[in-house]
């Protein structure tokens, strides 16, 4: 009997996130007919401050003052120099 109402909690939860997900899938679509509404995180730099981040790093500055001094942190420094790397 507990297998059975196990089961038939388990198939309700299922059921559950895949409505959930179905509608934020809708309101996603939305949301981007609506223009600029659904579009992420704003990068934290521009791309002049990236060049000049860039820049540095290849002169040979600290990482950990780089990030103090534009304000992100130094996992974003490594990023942007991967990001570079990679382009």
């Amino acid at each position: 009997m507990s297998n059975l109402l196990l089961s038939v909690m388990g198939a309700f939860a299922e059921f559950e996130r895949s409505l959930i997900k179905e509608l934020q899938r809708e309101g996603i679509a939305i949301a981007k007919t609506k223009g600029n509404v659904y579009r992420g995180r704003i990068p934290s730099l521009t791309a002049e401050k990236a060049h000049a981040l860039l820049k540095r790093i290849a002169a040979g500055e600290p990482k950990a003052a780089l990030a103090r001094e534009f304000g992100i942190s130094r996992a974003s420094v490594y990023n942007y120099r991967a990001a570079s790397v990679g382009a």
